[in-house]
C-alpha cells in the first residue's frame, strides 16, 4: 500500500499474528500502550482479522501492518475524522527493531500519503509525557507540541500526563522540503 525505503505500510495478513503477539506482549512496548502484556495469541489472530478487514480510506480507525523483507515489525493506528481531511495516529515498534529509524521512516511514510495522495489538512497524536522517545520522533517529523495536559489520563492504575501534538499540512511541506 505504501512504501518507504526500507518499509511497507500494507494491511495485516493472518500470519502476522504471532510477531504481532510477541511484541504485544513484551511490558516495555506494552508500557504507554491501551493493551497489556502478555498479548496471547488467539487474542493477536482476532486482531489481525478485524484489522486485516479495515479501509483506511473512511473515517474511523486502520491499522497499518510496518513489515520490513515482509515481516512484521510494527504497525500504525489512523484514525481519520468523518470530515476525510483530519486524522489522529498512533504507533507501535517492536523492541528489537527501536532506535534504527524504522519508526520515523514508517510514520514518515504515512504522512506523505496522507497530505500527498489523501490531501488531509492536519495530522495529530497524543502521547504519554513520560514517552519521550514518541515525543521526539513527532518533533523530527515537523509536529508541533500543542498543548500539555497534567494528570488528565487514568491509565493503567495512575494519572498519567499527556501532550499534545499537532501538524498541519502547510507546515509539513515546510519541514519535508
Amino acid at each position: 500500500m505504501i512504501t518507504t525505503e526500507r518499509l511497507e505500510l500494507r494491511y495485516f495478513r493472518p500470519e502476522d499474528a504471532e510477531a504481532f503477539s510477541a511484541y504485544r506482549s513484551v511490558p516495555e512496548v506494552a508500557r504507554f500502550q491501551s493493551w497489556n502484556a502478555p498479548f496471547g495469541l488467539e487474542e493477536a489472530q482476532a486482531k489481525v482479522a478485524s484489522f486485516a478487514d479495515g479501509d483506511p480510506l473512511q473515517p474511523g480507525w486502520f491499522q497499518y501492518a510496518i513489515a520490513l523483507d515482509g515481516l512484521l515489525i510494527g504497525d500504525i493506528g489512523l484514525n481519520t475524522f468523518d470530515n476525510l481531511m483530519q486524522a489522529d495516529i498512533g504507533y507501535t515498534l517492536a523492541q528489537e527493531h527501536q532506535g534504527k529509524g524504522y519508526a520515523t521512516e514508517a510514520v514518515g511514510g504515512l504522512l506523505q500519503h496522507l497530505f500527498v495522495d489523501r490531501d488531509l489538512h492536519r495530522v495529530s497524536a497524543e502521547v504519554d509525557a513520560r514517552n519521550v522517545a514518541s515525543a521526539r520522533l513527532l518533533v523530527r517529523l515537523g509536529f508541533q507540541q500543542e498543548g500539555f495536559r497534567p494528570e488528565n489520563t487514568w491509565f493503567k492504575d495512575e494519572w498519567t500526563d499527556d501532550l499534545l501534538f499537532g501538524l498541519l499540512r502547510s507546515n509539513w511541506r515546510r519541514t519535508a522540503g
